[in-house]
């Protein structure tokens, strides 16, 4: 292994994406919570679930590709999630959110809903973080030769 697939061995890729889904995902939603009260206005919001799947599918290909858990992440856009480069960076096109009970300004948006969504994703986003962080640590570690 070469220094330099250091940052695209084991799950270093996938913990990256799914922080940026997460970072991206949480502007979206807050852009739902700003907007709450303005009549007539339609939340948006991205399928976590679908981005799961896109990943999932990737480091499988990743696995038949190298045999092993090395190299960069190789996936397709979907309607929601579109790929900008090959540095893993990707845009989200959020579609028509999960309605509530349509209000007498003709808003449907749920606010617990909405806060729910928010908590999971802030959850997903700390945990990714973490992981990467630890990830990073021990390769530090490594090359600095410390146990």
């Amino acid at each position: 292994m070469q220094i330099s697939d250091i940052n695209s061995a084991g799950a270093l890729p996938a913990l990256e994406m799914t922080m940026r889904f997460a970072a991206q995902r949480q502007k979206i939603l807050a852009h739902n919570v700003a907007n709450l009260n303005t009549p007539g206005f339609i939340a948006r919001d991205v399928d976590p679930a679908s981005f799961q799947k896109v990943l999932s599918e990737a480091v499988d290909k990743r696995r038949e590709r190298s045999g092993s858990a090395f190299g960069d992440l190789e996936w397709q856009g979907t309607r929601e999630l579109e790929r900008l480069g090959r540095d893993g960076s990707l845009r989200l096109n959020p579609i028509k959110a999960h309605a509530g009970v349509l209000g007498h300004d003709r808003n449907a948006t749920d606010i617990e809903r909405l806060m729910q969504d928010m908590v999971e994703n802030a959850s997903v986003f700390r945990a990714a973080a973490d992981l990467l962080k630890k990830q990073k640590g021990t390769i530090l570690t490594a090359i600095a030769q410390r146990v």
